[in-house]
């Protein structure tokens, strides 16, 4: 199975009534627990627009703590899901289900697993 990130643009979702909001969180909770249930859940979060945000940036070999979201970007990240499909077009199926996608689109990445990199990399430096 692989890992998938899939991102949303909090800027797509539209205004939603008290009962729309509402009826939209009782599904999203129910897709919730259908893929937890279902194995294939492994994170899902939201960004909170008011939490301070921090960026780290190496200078001169030592990392740069600012306050702010500096990365360049056209579209303002909403949230994440990380999902175990067996392949693209499970995790499109289950994402298909989920209330958000009439607000807008999903964007649907398979992750890379860089644990070979780093245990070479480990090994390289004789930390294994």
């Amino acid at each position: 199975m692989t890992e998938y990130l899939i991102a949303f643009n909090g800027e797509w979702v539209p205004d939603l009534t008290d009962g729309d909001l509402r009826d939209a969180t009782v599904r999203v909770r129910a897709l919730r627990a259908e893929m937890k249930a279902a194995g294939v859940l492994i994170f899902t979060g939201g960004l909170d627009d008011e939490a301070p945000v921090f960026s780290v940036d190496p200078l001169d070999g030592t990392p740069l703590i600012t306050d702010g979201p500096y990365a360049e970007t056209k579209e303002q990240l909403g949230g994440i899901l990380i999902l175990e499909a067996r392949d693209l077009e499970h995790a499109v199926e289950l994402m298909s289900k989920h209330p958000g996608v009439r607000a807008g689109p999903f964007e649907i990445r398979p992750a890379a697993d860089l644990c070979g990199m780093v245990q070479e990399s480990e090994r390289r430096r004789g930390k294994t």
